[in-house]
């Protein structure tokens, strides 16, 4: 699990395509699952929006499951439940070019899908919140 600041500021760094499980469409734009991606798409990353919920978002066609993106993946970002975690961590482990990070934002943990993406060579963040983390590493 990675928690420490140059770890995290490494990851934003080489970090380019983001899939955002759990991203929401303009018309709930006040929402964080909108303005994070909204903001990390403003300061050059790729979003892949990823809910079965809305057709596009961002103006990019959205995904219904993250085993449909066809992209290889440097990261995912989840604004989902807890309890949604080890569906989104065992479709991830499924994927044959997994990505390179797994990012739960703030309030998101599950120890026990971090540790089976830790096996897997995934570096994992919970509980971070990455525009906040951006901000603060990179912005800086």
């Amino acid at each position: 699990m990675i928690e420490d600041d140059e770890a995290l500021r490494k990851i934003l760094q080489q970090v380019k395509k983001v899939a955002v499980i759990g991203i929401k469409d303009s018309s709930r734009g006040h929402e964080a699952a909108f303005t994070v991606p909204n903001y990390l798409a403003e300061h050059g990353y790729e979003i892949i929006p990823v809910n079965p919920s809305v057709d596009t978002a961002l103006g990019k066609k959205a995904y219904d499951r993250i085993g449909e993106v066809p992209d290889k993946l440097d990261m995912v970002l989840i604004f989902r439940a807890p309890n949604n975690i080890p569906l989104h961590a065992a479709e991830v482990l499924e994927m044959e070019n997994k990505p390179a990070v797994f990012w739960m934002q703030t309030g998101i943990r599950n120890m026990d899908a971090a540790h089976k993406l830790a096996k897997a060579g995934i570096q994992v963040v919970q509980d971070h919140c990455i525009y906040r983390e951006h901000l603060r590493l990179i912005r800086e």
